[in-house]
This record gives structure tokens, sequence and C-alpha cells, in this order.
């Protein structure tokens, strides 16, 4: 689409917006619950509309090294702790202290881990829950989006036939 964007706007003047990624670097790779990259085919995902006991079984099961509760631990390796920093902000300089102290057990920075995920999926499962229940609403605010984008494309076509010299005989 980039491409497409950028040769026809080279051609015919600026009519395309060129599209931007935006990736913000703190989420740009998301372990998995084996270290790895978070992905489906690597089947080490948790899910968002996944119920509260299937999240809190994932997350226990969070692939960690042999280290003892009393042993020191390092957040910068750890798969658990790499989630701690995107689910856990208002604990993560208590959890990164007690990581190093070697004050936490992994079990029980993957029962907060779990509790946090839950608390932050939770609204995301009622929403689903709300749509399930009301699919006529659904489908409202699908035919308000096609009419939205109909209207705006209607009009980006008739300015690409204007730039290319096309008219159209009715």
């Amino acid at each position: 689409a980039v491409e497409i964007a950028r040769i026809f706007n080279n051609h015919y003047g600026n009519t395309f917006k060129e599209p931007l990624p935006i990736i913000n670097k703190e989420v740009a790779v998301i372990k998995g619950l084996d270290g790895r990259k978070m992905s489906k085919s690597y089947n080490n995902t948790i899910g968002l509309f996944d119920e509260k006991e299937i999240v809190t079984k994932k997350v226990m099961s969070i692939v960690t090294d042999s280290r003892t509760a009393s042993d020191p631990k390092n957040p910068d390796t750890c798969n658990i702790f790499a989630l701690h920093r995107l689910f856990c902000k208002d604990q993560i300089e208590q959890l990164e202290t007690r990581y190093k102290e070697g004050s936490i057990s992994y079990k029980e920075s993957k029962e907060i881990l779990a509790t946090n995920l839950n608390n932050f999926l939770e609204p995301i499962r009622q929403k689903k829950k709300e749509l399930d229940d009301n699919p006529q609403a659904v489908l409202d605010v699908l035919a308000r989006g096609a009419e939205t984008a109909s209207n705006a494309a209607s009009t980006m076509i008739s300015q690409v036939r204007q730039r290319i010299g096309v008219k159209l005989l009715l």
C-alpha cells in the first residue's frame, strides 16, 4: 500500500496519505509463555478473551529458570518480569527490588502477574460479552461505518479520476 501510494503521488500529485507504522518500542515484541516472541504459531499466547482461570493457568506455566525463592533474579532476563513491565506498572519498582534481593519466588511473581493481567483483561471480556449479547448494535455500528467509508471512498475516487483524467459518461 505504501509503495502504491508513493508511486501514484509521484506521478499524479499528492493524493494518498502514506501509511506510517506506529510501534511503541516497549511493546514491539512481547515475550510469550516460553520466552520467545508471543505468537499464535508458537502456541505461547494469552488470549484477550481467555477466561480468568485459563489466563491464570497459562501464566503459571510461564517458563522460568531453576532459581529458588531466596535467590536473586535478573528482571532483565525473566520472562515473567517482561510481562510485569506491561501489566504491573504501579508495582514495578517494588517487584524489581524483590527480584534483585531474592525475596520473591517465581510462583508468587506469577500469581501477582495473573491477578494484574486478569484485572487488565476484565473490561475487555465484559465489552465482548455486551457485544455478543447485542448483535444488532454491532450490525448498526458496521452499517454506519460502511456508510462513512463509502462516502470517503466516493470522494477519493472522484479526486483520483480527476487527477488521472478519466471522466465517466452516464
